[in-house]
């Protein structure tokens, strides 16, 4: 394998680097594309719900199929389905450079999407079995934060940079090197590995999935124009909670269900889950109105809005590896509470103190929710893959990015709704955007109130009967001191631990 040996300290960290390509260019789009909304909307004169379609058409489509691409991986080959996910993601990105109109643009953005979901859900899958022991997967984990933390810093700064001089098409440039790269990397270097029992299609549930998130996201998108009461609308929430209702009923009864109920009886995989959409909501919604507040209020260009935006990006970037480690020594109880702290009071001051109109106000709730947001990423990874069996790595690592995803379309959704309503009726954008800063900054506190529940003992011996109802061959083990490096080697029992840490659920080694 060209000097690297399988298996080897030196073959793990090149696989982690692949995986981690990945979510750079998938992150980055999404960061790149932030800043060039204006632009955009400028060139196809768009209104604010069709600049919403821009982000959600992609986070909408990414997260009704994560859970069918890791489920997927899971029986077909990781490594394959990676393979046609960057090859997919990367022709997608080509045609959204070419959309001649704003339809046309979010079509592609579809297209761009469904090679998006293959991704992020199977890398973590991959790195899942490749790092078998604990503390360094939970390592391994904080590297992967930190991607998102570089993709935060570099995305505001390159996207400003090209839409400044060359112009926001090339934005989607970006990912074309990176793509390659990393296609070719996957191919000569990642193995491939998939489940020893995996599950069955399952296209009635992913249907189900679809019309859920569909009918909820289009609902809240289109209301402030079409009104609430209207019969569209009437009809697309009803059908959001028929979904709702047959998703609960059909899959508790199927042996091989697209997301298996069970997993929600761990109280620290369904924390993640809650904490997982609420970050991303905020996430959203905090670049949706930064991006657009600095260069349509504020009139700055595309690269001094990036710039402004550095700081929060740089405490993110900074953060993910401290949280990695704090999660690998003391659990993810410290890293959830700190974030849900420093976001929320980032939001709170511009939803109660008007940050925006004082440039150091306004940096410091930039760096606050920089610092929430690194922080939080590896503990839901490392939470939401806890008590887990390898064996369905790749569905349990697919719900968690679903999660963020559906937080992430969530929190365009409602907070463009909110904007669109607030300036309609003649406020200006400070006066319309302060209901949405009260909903990121309850979106906050609710990762904190979570994660103080859902990362105590009880909450630890709700995963261990989960990991034994879902493994029956997993031993029990009692509760006992966090494993430090003369702990239990991998593959051993290990228990919850009182600080937090709840280590992954020994399974069988990955095939291939």
């Amino acid at each position: 394998m060209s000097g690297v040996e399988h298996g080897s300290r030196r073959h793990r960290l090149l696989v982690l680097g692949i995986c981690c390509m990945s979510l750079l260019i998938v992150s980055l789009d999404n960061t790149v594309l932030n800043v060039a909304l204006p632009a955009m909307r400028r060139e196809f004169d768009a209104s604010v719900s069709g600049m919403q379609w821009t982000i959600d058409a992609y986070t909408l489509v990414i997260a009704s199929l994560l859970i069918l691409a890791g489920s997927t991986a899971d029986r077909i080959g990781r490594r394959r389905v990676f393979a046609w996910g960057l090859a997919l993601f990367t022709a997608g990105s080509v045609l959204c450079s070419l959309a001649p109109g704003l339809h046309w643009l979010i079509v592609f953005r579809m297209v761009q999407a469904v090679g998006g979901a293959m991704l992020n859900p199977v890398a973590m899958s991959i790195i899942t079995n490749t790092f078998t022991d604990p503390k360094e997967r939970a390592r391994a984990i904080g590297v992967w934060g930190a991607v998102v933390g570089i993709s935060m810093a570099a995305g505001p700064l390159i996207g400003g940079l090209l839409v400044d001089s060359v112009g926001w098409r090339s934005i989607f440039w970006v990912n074309l090197p990176v793509g390659l790269a990393a296609l070719a990397l996957t191919l000569r270097f990642v193995p491939e590995s998939r489940s020893e029992r995996p599950r069955r299609p399952d296209p009635v549930g992913q249907v189900l999935v679809v019309a859920l998130l569909g009918g909820v996201t289009y609902a809240i998108i289109e209301a402030p124009a079409q009104g609430w009461d209207s019969p569209p609308i009437l009809a697309c929430a009803l059908g959001a909670a028929a979904a709702l209702g047959g998703l609960l009923f059909y899959e508790s009864r199927r042996e091989d269900p697209l997301i298996d109920p069970r997993f929600f009886r761990s109280a620290p995989f369904s924390g993640a889950t809650v904490i997982a959409v609420s970050t991303f909501a905020s996430l959203s919604g905090f670049l949706f109105l930064t991006t657009l507040y600095l260069q349509e209020v504020r009139g700055l260009n595309a690269l001094d809005a990036g710039l402004h935006m550095l700081p929060m990006a740089a405490m993110a970037f900074l953060c993910a590896p401290v949280s990695g480690r704090l999660v690998a020594s003391h659990g993810p109880r410290p890293s959830l509470l700190v974030s849900g702290v420093a976001m929320g009071a980032s939001g709170l001051l511009f939803a109660a103190f008007s940050a925006e109109s004082s440039t150091p106000l306004m940096f410091t709730g930039y760096v606050l929710f920089g610092i929430g947001f690194g922080l939080v990423n590896a503990p839901i990874t490392n939470t939401a893959l806890s008590g887990m069996p390898r064996s369905q790595a790749g569905v349990a690592a697919a719900v968690a990015s679903t999660s963020r995803q559906t937080g992430g379309a969530l929190g365009v959704a409602v907070i463009g709704a909110v904007l669109a309503s607030g300036t309609a009726g003649g406020a200006d954008f400070a006066t319309a955007t302060r209901p949405a800063w009260w909903i990121i900054t309850g979106c906050a506190f609710l990762v904190l109130a979570v994660g103080a529940v859902t990362t105590g003992p009880w909450a630890h011996a709700t995963a261990l009967r989960t990991a034994r109802a879902l493994d029956p061959s997993q031993p029990s083990a009692p509760p006992g001191p966090p494993s430090g490096p003369s702990g239990p080697p991998p593959g051993q029992a290990h228990g919850p631990r009182p600080d937090g840490g709840l280590p992954p659920a020994p399974g069988p080694a990955p095939a291939g």
